[in-house]
């Protein structure tokens, strides 16, 4: 798929971002609302994206600094500007959801080298994330490992877990850059 590029999240990009986000996640209970979703991109700008696809948005991915085993709270935007992580350095990947129109085209794996990047330019140590229906089976096999001593309000979903990935060196294997990027094109 050519015209696709990631980038950063700016405010023309709201309404389409929001209507992703309800499509994705309002009939299981999980929806934010606009005022949540843009006050964790308050908190993190430089990794906040969206996939940009033939000049409509594709996709959005919300990360930003949160202590390591901490999550956002849904029902609450967030108050600081800035969360500071401590000495970890944990990137928390709020949210990633790509647009039915462009799925199956391994669209979500270009925005997470993208984060990926950011991170190792930010100096962050590890991912982490909350998965939630069910996703924890798709994010293991990018290398997220379940922290079932974590334990996750209800307002995540019954089947939410909370995992995390440490942020190691960069890939170098032409094999693996190889299939990535046709897996991504």
């Amino acid at each position: 798929m050519t015209g696709i590029r990631v980038r950063p999240l700016v405010e023309d990009d709201w309404d389409e971002v929001v209507a992703l986000e309800e499509r994705a996640y309002a009939a299981s209970g999980l929806s934010e609302g606009r005022e949540a979703l843009r006050s964790r991109h308050r908190a993190s700008p430089s990794t906040c994206f969206v996939l940009e696809c033939a000049g409509r948005i594709g996709g959005y991915l919300l990360a930003l600094p949160y202590p390591l085993f901490r999550y956002p709270d849904l029902r609450l935007a967030e108050v600081d500007a800035v969360r500071e992580s401590g000495p970890e350095s944990n990137l928390h990947i709020h949210d990633v959801v790509i647009a039915e129109r462009v799925r199956g085209r391994g669209l979500v794996h270009q925005m997470l080298r993208h984060l990926e990047k950011s991170g190792r330019a930010g100096r962050y140590q590890t991912f982490s994330l909350v998965a939630v229906r069910g996703s924890q089976v798709l994010w293991a096999r990018l290398g997220y490992r379940v922290r079932p001593e974590i334990g996750l309000p209800a307002s995540y979903g019954a089947e939410a877990v909370y995992m995390t990935k440490p942020l190691g060196p960069v890939v170098t294997d032409p094999a693996f850059a190889s299939s990535s990027a046709a897996e991504a094109g």
